[in-house]
């Protein structure tokens, strides 16, 4: 019975067949799904470690990190004496990761929230580049953000919204010197001025950090590539001078209601520019806010009609030539000339000089005379004196954007536009071209290079910049002779307002009129130009009055007094010795007598006696300079003085035959003691 019952219960082998495959199937179904799994593992890992491993490294590397880029400091801007007229500073720019951006017009309101002063220009920029494609954009550089700016950004705490170091310009002057140092851009090039110029050498290279990251934000800086700073510039100008300059300018702009005005001062012995001003101006610390008009250097790159100054090249031009002497008698009557196909030209004033020497034509400042003797010099050989003096012509290359100016070809010069010329029309020219001109005259003849960079300062290693003659404009001798015809403008002539109580002034008046839509208007150009002291000249000084409108228009009256004064202030900071009346010493006998002043010797002009073609050296000695300088110019010679006051010595000796264009130097003392004057003004 038990046998047959266990016998019943047990499955039968069909079952256990079915059974067996049943398991069999289930087990093999998980082999092969663990296989497939395994193998997909494997093909997803070789897909990502092999296939795709250089992808999603640079993934990781750049939420990890990235490259920024980082301007170099540029180099400083210092003026003659190492005062400092640009700097680099460091401060903090509003930067950004669009990346970790999620609301681009959302965190560009808050921004601008906290920053208060956002244009809706600057708002709709910044959403631009919160939603750009990269890890790093500029949002606000330092100089538009201020302290309390930074903090209120900072305590937002907005996602993707960073602050990086940054070096910028300072230009702790202000607006001082601005059109000749020109500006920085965002991207730390320069533009205009001499940053512009330099800016190879100031710009320096940049750099590149490395800035890294972890899963809690925490950042590290580091240095990959360390910018380079940028050069040294070691300029030529005076801060103080400089000063003084743009303060005469801009009271006499705003005196004569003009609408702006250039001056340069300039050492004629070298071609230094110690100073040069352009009105209005603007502050290089923020460029923005200036309208183009403010920021033009008018010195470099406007142009005009000279007018009358320019009848130092018409002078200078008939005297080389051997066309006219200064005694050489012109007839201006009857006060007016006339070509075919234009209007009479008149002397200023309805003025009929009548029949003057050579030497008033310039001191009265006859467009008559000027005329007759540019048309004795003729076409070809005044277009060649236009062109030595610099006209033309790029004179210096400190200065970017300089007009060439326009002077015609002379294939386009008739009779009248060859009286024009002479008289300083039908020709233009830039103040700066004007200035060395007539330091040309002032120098003795020799035409420098106008520069501003003295030197150029990198890695303790300073490369001085040289002074460089672009050529012999004129003799010795002829400068000679147009600087007196200049010393008659100031004490005789139409610049009587420049006239300096201690120092003999040589310069020449200008009053051009303006060409407006093709036709002269009734608006000027008023000028002067001059150097001082005249036979020894340490500064050259320019000023132009662009429209003056109230006040007069004339040269003499509007830009001559500028000139006096900036020279004023010129030659008191230098310490020039002065040329007239200088203070008298106190002179000590070898007695025990009492000290007296020495006695000022009575002026006696001597007399010039000709013997054949040359002439006898007259005895100048105690002479005051100016009489002394007056009766040896007339001669025709050329006159070199050594300290100031009376002359005590003199080369040639007198009694001796000189010839025209001979130097005579002439040594001078503050005063000449009695025993002097017992031996014929010679010291004992």
């Amino acid at each position: 019975m038990i046998d047959a019952l266990q016998t019943t219960e047990r499955p039968g082998e069909a079952f256990e067949v079915q059974w067996r495959q049943a398991v069999k199937r289930r087990v093999v179904f998980v082999l092969t799904a663990i296989t497939l799994w395994g193998l997909v593992v494997q093909a997803r890992l070789v897909w990502l470690q092999v296939i795709q491993h250089d992808y999603y490294v640079t993934t990781a590397l750049n939420q990890q990190r990235r490259r920024v880029t980082v301007n170099a400091a540029r180099g400083d801007i210092l003026d003659r004496h190492a005062q400092v007229l640009a700097t680099s500073a460091e401060g903090t720019a509003i930067t950004a990761d669009p990346s970790e951006v999620e609301d681009p017009a959302g965190t560009a309101a808050q921004l601008c929230a906290a920053l208060r002063d956002c244009s809706p220009k600057e708002r709709a920029n910044f959403v631009t580049q919160l939603s750009r494609n990269k890890e790093f954009v500029w949002l606000r550089r330092w100089r538009a953000v201020s302290s309390e700016q930074l903090e209120r950004v900072r305590t937002l705490a907005l996602a993707g919204i960073t602050f990086t170091a940054e070096p910028g310009r300072y230009y702790p002057n202000g607006s001082l010197a601005a059109h000749l140092l020109g500006f920085v851009g965002a991207d730390n090039e320069g533009l205009g001025g001499l940053e512009q110029a330099y800016n190879q050498q100031v710009g320096g290279q940049p750099g590149e950090f490395l800035v890294q990251r972890d899963g809690k934000q925490a950042m590290q800086t580091l240095v990959e590539v360390a910018p380079v700073p940028g050069a040294t510039l070691e300029l030529t100008i005076d801060r103080d001078l400089q000063y003084f300059t743009e303060r005469e300018l801009e009271a006499a702009v705003k005196d004569h209601d003009a609408k702006g005005g250039t001056a340069i001062v300039m050492d004629p012995r070298n071609g230094e520019i110690l100073a040069m001003a352009s009105y209005p101006g603007f502050n290089p610390n923020t460029p923005g806010l200036a309208t183009e008009d403010a920021r033009r250097n008018r010195a470099t790159q406007d142009v005009y009609e000279p007018g009358s100054t320019f009848k130092i090249v018409t002078a200078s031009a008939a005297i080389e030539e051997g066309v006219l002497k200064a005694t050489d008698l012109i007839d201006c009557n009857p006060g007016v000339i006339t070509f075919p196909g234009r209007k009479p030209i008149t002397e200023a004033k309805g003025h009929n000089y009548g029949l003057i020497p050579f030497e008033d034509v310039i001191v009265k400042s006859s467009n008559i005379g000027a005329i007759k003797a540019g048309l004795r010099v003729g076409a070809e050989r005044m277009i060649r004196f236009v062109h030595r003096f610099g006209f033309g012509e790029l004179i210096g290359a400190d200065f970017t954007g300089q007009s060439r100016g326009i002077v015609y070809p002379l294939d386009q010069i008739n009779d009248s536009t060859l009286a024009s010329m002479s008289m300083g029309y039908n020709v233009s020219v830039t103040p700066l071209q004007m200035a060395t001109a007539a330091s040309a005259v002032a120098n003795g003849g020799t035409l420098y290079a106008p520069h501003v960079v003295a030197a150029i300062v990198r890695d303790g290693k300073r490369d001085v910049v040289p002074p460089k003659v672009l050529r012999q404009a004129i003799t010795q001798e002829t400068a000679s002779t147009v600087t007196t015809f200049m010393e008659g403008v100031v004490d005789r002539g139409t610049a009587k307002a420049a006239q300096m109580d201690r120092y003999q002034v040589a310069g020449k008046t200008g009053t051009a009129q303006q060409l407006v839509g093709g036709h002269y208007a009734n608006q000027y150009n008023s000028s002067f130009v001059g150097f001082v002291p005249s036979r020894n000249p340490v500064f050259t000084i320019l000023v132009v009055i662009d429209n003056p409108r109230q006040g007069g228009h004339y040269g003499g009256e509007v830009a001559a007094p500028v000139f006096k004064r900036i020279a004023d202030a010129a030659l008191r900071q230098v310490g020039v010795p002065a040329t007239i009346r200088p203070i008298p010493p106190i002179v000590v006998t070898a007695s025990d007598e009492r000290v007296v002043p020495s006695q000022v010797l009575p002026t006696v002009i001597p007399v010039m006696t000709p013997v054949g073609d040359r002439k006898v050296m007259p005895d100048v000695r105690g002479l005051a300079a100016r009489d002394a300088v007056r009766a040896l110019g007339a001669m025709g010679l050329s006159v070199r003085l050594r300290g100031s006051g009376f002359v005590s010595a003199q080369t040639p000796e007198a009694g001796r035959l000189v010839d025209s264009g001979e130097v005579s130097v002439l040594d001078l003392r503050r005063m000449l003691s009695d025993a002097a004057k017992s031996s014929g003004g010679k010291e004992q």
